[in-house]
């Protein structure tokens, strides 16, 4: 076992602890030993006080297992003094399993350093006591208080190795927990789901994550490779296992959680998929994953968090894109023999006038030409397609593959 190293800071002059006659040094410890029950009992008591929610376990021996470490810290700093070199050799775990403790139990940091202060503040103010009466004088004191908060530090190193520890079990623990839930909820392949999903609220709970009325799952590209995970909140489920992360959104509508995650995923691309019934998870897993796809192929606009339900038009119509080519060579076959440029300003026009259902005017204003433009155009369109502009259904296949092109980029968009 490693023990905690006190030393005095540099100093060009000898301590004036260690010029100190061996009678004196061995009074001052025999009466700090007394004292060490009664101090380490009035150590804690007053930190029970002062922060009564930290618990207090027993060792196998009855004993409290926090009284147990403040006693052996007296006597081990005590019997250091006496030795005057070298590093006191303590029972470091049981300040390890301390700091293992108060980070299972959530407590932060701040809380465990203010108990520690509050310890040292108590056992110095005994000891400076023990001091004076000892007839120590101030030079050897103030190197005593040096050695006793280097001593502390020692302490609340091996207090921060074991919080360290726990935290770091517990966050795996999390993400553990976080797959499972999250590969049940879509039904993957392996996944732990052998009855109706009300039967993982007792597993969700575990994680602080009541199952929602509504979820949306969202698939998430790195800005890098290293990418460290954002920091969207306890609410909402991550699995950076994946190569394209996962997230699960519970009940998107509630006010500020849209802000919440689109703030937390700064600088990320990604897709959320529609709010659906926990069930259908898969569902909204889908329809993201569909968005990521036109996102990489330069359809959809990247860099930054996109909603699917604001473009369903795209999702509708780009991804069936051997489908909608096969109807558009029936349905722009009138066109085959016309130029480039020509092509692309008549199906323009026929999409404008489509989609107003107006006149001249109104077409004109959408395309940002004039109606007598739009007239001239329209001539040359009738002549082509002649009665099936007036077909219901051949508009209504028209528009389709149309909005299609224009989705692409091939097609400029209106203008008014």
């Amino acid at each position: 076992m490693t023990g905690v190293d006190v030393r005095a800071p540099a100093a060009a002059e000898r301590p004036a602890w260690a010029d100190l006659p061996g009678r004196q040094v061995r009074d001052f410890a025999d009466r700090a030993l007394r004292e060490v029950p009664a101090l380490a009992r009035e150590i804690l008591d007053t930190i029970c006080r002062e922060h009564p929610r930290m618990p207090l376990l027993v060792d196998e021996s009855g004993e409290l297992v926090a009284l147990v470490g403040i006693r052996r810290a007296l006597e081990g700093f005590v019997q250091h003094l006496v030795r005057g070199s070298g590093s006191p050799q303590l029972h470091l775990e049981v300040f390890q399993d301390f700091g293992r403790g108060e980070g299972q139990r959530g407590r932060t940091l701040d809380s465990l350093q203010a108990v520690y202060r509050l310890g040292v503040r108590l056992a110095w103010r005994r000891l400076a006591e023990i001091g004076h009466e000892a007839r120590i004088p101030p030079p050897a004191m103030y190197d005593l208080a040096e050695a006793g908060f280097a001593f502390l530090d020692g302490l609340v190193d091996q207090t921060v190795r074991g919080y360290a520890e726990a935290a770091a079990r517990q966050a795996g623990e999390r993400l553990r927990l976080q797959r499972k839930l999250t590969r049940a909820l879509l039904g993957e392949q392996g996944a732990e789901r052998s009855g109706p999903l009300e039967g993982w609220a007792g597993h969700a709970a575990r994680l602080g994550w009541a199952l929602p009325q509504r979820v949306a799952v969202g698939v998430l590209s790195r800005p890098a490779r290293e990418a460290v995970a954002p920091a969207v909140g306890p609410e909402v489920l991550l699995d950076m296992e994946r190569e394209q992360p996962l997230l699960l959104v519970p009940d998107p509508a509630v006010p500020g959680r849209r802000e919440q995650v689109q703030r937390a995923l700064r600088g990320w691309t990604g897709a959320v998929g529609p709010a659906v019934a926990p069930a259908d998870a898969a569902v909204s897993l889908r329809w993201a994953s569909e968005a990521m796809g036109l996102i990489e192929r330069g359809l959809l606009p990247s860099g930054g968090l996109l909603h699917c339900t604001e473009h369903i038009d795209a999702l509708v119509l780009l991804p069936p894109g051997e489908l909608l080519e096969a109807l558009a060579d029936r349905c722009l076959a009138p066109l085959a023999d016309r130029g480039p440029t020509q092509r692309r300003r008549l199906a323009e026009t026929l999409l404008a006038w489509l989609e107003t259902r107006g006149g001249a005017p109104e077409t004109a204003s959408r395309l940002g030409v004039h109606p007598q433009t739009v007239r001239y155009r329209m001539r040359q369109i009738r002549e082509l397609w002649g009665d099936v502009v007036e077909d219901p259904d051949r508009r209504f296949e028209l528009e389709l593959v149309l909005r299609s092109q224009r989705l692409q980029g091939r097609l400029s968009p209106p203008v008014g």
